[in-house]
């Protein structure tokens, strides 16, 4: 038994110190992840900002959220920076506080209401009433489509849902940036790690 013991941590060992050079690969895998996602957010707020900036501070219609004009500027320049940061692997853990507290306000704000799911499926754990109100509407939706247009051609892109809007992916995106925060920006893959070798204190 012993002998198996010691047989397994040599080729756990063995293996996993060979592999630690790659582990790099993971923390680029999440930021080339997140980088379409804050690029294309950030874009829509900056090309939109006044529309942005009225939805912000709008209590009726929007998030009623103080000093709209510098939410929708920080939740922007945010979204941006971090995208391109990412990208770089820049600054990597810097830039992943500010996009996680976006995240935080984003699911609190905007999701939480919705409940978790981000597609309606009842089927699914934690579906709420509108999450379960949803088949029947979609099951309406699909007889319309189908009496009174061309179903088999309006759905060859893909099929139709309901969207939740739920915090679903305000989480996972939080979740990858947690990861990322206490990873870094990988080995060999990021400025981050090139720039630390180089100014490495004795």
């Amino acid at each position: 038994m012993q002998s198996i013991i010691l047989l397994y941590n040599r080729f756990h060992d063995g293996l996993f110190c060979y592999l630690k050079h790659l582990d790099g690969l993971a923390a680029l895998a999440l930021r080339l992840y997140l980088v379409p996602v804050f690029w294309m957010a950030g874009t829509h707020k900056y090309q939109s900002f006044a529309d942005t900036v009225d939805w912000f501070g709008n209590a009726d219609y929007g998030l009623g959220l103080p000093l709209p004009w510098l939410m929708a500027f920080l939740a922007t320049s945010t979204e941006l920076a971090g995208a391109i940061l990412l990208t770089l692997g820049l600054a990597t853990r810097w830039i992943s506080i500010p996009l996680m507290i976006t995240m935080i306000v984003a699911a609190l704000t905007v999701h939480l209401p919705n409940g978790w799911q981000a597609i309606a499926d009842p089927s699914a754990p934690f579906a709420n009433a509108n999450v379960v109100e949803s088949a029947e509407k979609l099951a309406k939706a699909r007889d319309i489509l189908t009496e009174y247009g061309n179903y088999d051609w309006l759905t060859s892109s893909g099929n139709f849902v309901v969207l939740n809007n739920g915090i679903e992916f305000a989480v996972t995106y939080f979740i990858m940036l947690f990861a990322l925060f206490f990873m870094g920006g990988g080995r060999y893959v990021s400025l981050d790690y090139w720039l630390a070798r180089k100014f490495k204190r004795p």
